[in-house]
């Protein structure tokens, strides 16, 4: 039995990682935290630097979570990227973070967060910054 949570360095990111660690410690549980990067140059800023993974993992351990930092890789889809992952490593729910986007920006950029509650065949806990 596993969690998985989507991290990226931001607050919503953040906000993921402390439900995701609460839900494994109260489950009792092995937390996988995972950020993905596209392939080829670095251009985005979701991508969480070394420093940035040891830390949610230090965070994690410190509260007694036995915890692992993953990187994926996708081409095109991140979506995909998250979900294969959790397929693969048999997780009982996914943990991500959501942020407010207008109807617009998600008409036109889609929404990853959506797409994951839609298509996951796990339970999905989304969860917002403060």
């Amino acid at each position: 039995m596993s969690i998985l949570v989507g991290y990226v360095p931001t607050p919503t990111g953040e906000a993921a990682v402390d439900a995701a660690i609460k839900e494994a410690a109260w489950r009792g549980v092995k937390l996988r935290i995972a950020n993905s990067r596209k392939r080829g140059p670095l251009v985005e800023e979701s991508v969480a630097d070394d420093a940035d993974l040891d830390a949610v993992k230090e965070r994690a351990e410190s509260q007694g979570v036995d915890a692992e930092v993953f990187t994926l890789a996708h081409e095109d889809d991140v979506v995909d990227s998250l979900l294969e992952a959790a397929d693969a490593w048999s997780v009982d729910l996914i943990v991500i973070g959501m942020r407010k986007r207008s109807q617009v920006g998600k008409f036109i950029m889609g929404s990853s967060a959506q797409r994951i509650l839609l298509q996951a065949d796990m339970p999905v806990l989304a969860v917002k910054a403060d």
